[in-house]
């Protein structure tokens, strides 16, 4: 698809990023919604089934479908269930825990992807970020959908912690008959505090570019596009489609351009009060991205292949919208305030504490 069309904007986004609830099981020291307690007005079913109503009349390809944990509704497979039969591809991120054999029969449909949170290729690395028993319960999961022949994903952060343990990602994904997606660590949510500590540096960056060359079956699915090699150009966009070819809505029924942006000054409407296609179409939000310039990048050899990187990530480092991406890999380095501390937490859980300790072992 050409730029010039994304640029100007879809008359429907092609996916939509859904967070069904704030609620979830886990307390993962990253986490970008900031999950944890389900919080008042949530969108009751009947408001979830009109959502799913509208976008399907606006053929609207797919939900991505994320929490909080998905499976802490009680509805969660209803509503699934109902978005298939109207049509709707659903990519449902999930912790694993509560996917058991009657689940991923539930699940069974040839709309369905599942992704599986891991941070870690063991107990040991993985539950230090997401919580004590959380690999157990993902790879029990993992089983229960190949046991169905559902493609499922194995979805890592690339944190400092995790850049360690790709290789050993990789070979547990085959093990399990799943594949690999790596996404890139951004600091909203929870990930605001622990930034400065789980942020790659900069010639870990180039490391994970030149892996991923060695790698072309791992998926990035996100705005790794900002460090993409001319030999992965074409697995995916090469632009920030917020806004343009992509939207968020909260478990409130909050309209964001993105599910990293999702501050006061980026909302663009809510469900359902208001109309998605009149949202979409007029918000001023809308319109900001789709008229987004960087122009500190425009004369960059690379700017073809990134078109100024991650909006999100320049936005939580430096407080305003078009910037450069601090994770591009040709640009001087820019003064990142959460690295000062701004976010910085009084205190460390136990769990951040372990994890802090494998900051040692990364290259």
């Amino acid at each position: 698809m050409s730029n010039r069309y994304v640029e100007m904007g879809l008359s429907a986004p092609v996916n939509v990023a859904w967070e069904v609830t704030y609620e979830c099981n886990l307390s993962c020291i990253h986490c970008v919604s900031d999950s944890g307690q389900k919080r008042d007005g949530e969108l009751t079913t009947e408001q979830c089934r009109q959502v799913i109503d509208t976008m399907s009349g606006m053929k609207v390809f797919q939900f991505n479908i994320g929490g909080g944990e998905p499976f802490m509704r009680g509805d969660f497979l209803d509503l699934m269930q109902y978005a298939h039969e109207m049509g709707m591809v659903t990519c449902i991120s999930t912790n694993g825990s509560f996917i058991d054999g009657e689940v991923a029969r539930r699940l069974d449909h040839n709309l369905v992807y599942i992704q599986v949170s891991l941070d870690g290729a063991s107990a040991s690395s993985n539950d230090a970020i997401r919580g004590r028993g959380s690999f157990r319960k993902a790879l029990r999961a993992i089983e229960c959908l190949k046991r169905r022949d559902i493609e499922v994903s194995i979805n890592t952060v690339l944190t400092k912690l995790s850049l360690p343990e790709l290789d050993a990602l990789v070979d547990l994904a085959a093990a399990s008959g799943a594949t690999l997606r790596v996404s890139r660590f951004r600091p909203s949510g929870r990930g605001k505090r622990i930034w400065s500590q789980l942020n790659v540096s900069r010639e870990q960056m180039l490391y994970f570019s030149d892996w991923l060359s060695c790698h072309m079956d791992v998926s990035t699915g996100d705005s790794f596009f900002s460090i993409t090699a001319e030999d992965r150009r074409s697995l995916g966009l090469n632009m920030c489609g917020a806004g343009k070819l992509t939207c968020s809505v909260s478990p409130l029924g909050e309209v964001y351009p993105c599910a990293f942006l999702q501050e006061k000054e980026f909302l663009a409407g809510k469900l359902p009060e208001q109309s998605f296609a009149s949202i979409w179409e007029s918000s001023p939000v809308f319109h900001r991205f789709r008229n987004l310039d960087v122009k500190s990048c425009e004369s960059c050899d690379r700017f073809d292949f990134c078109h100024g990187g991650c909006p999100a990530i320049g936005y939580h480092t430096q407080r305003r919208l078009g910037v450069s991406d601090p994770g591009c890999l040709v640009m001087c380095g820019i003064e990142d305030p959460l690295d000062a501390g701004e976010h910085e937490s009084e205190g460390k859980d136990e769990r951040l504490i372990l994890a802090s300790s494998w900051l040692e072992v990364a290259p």
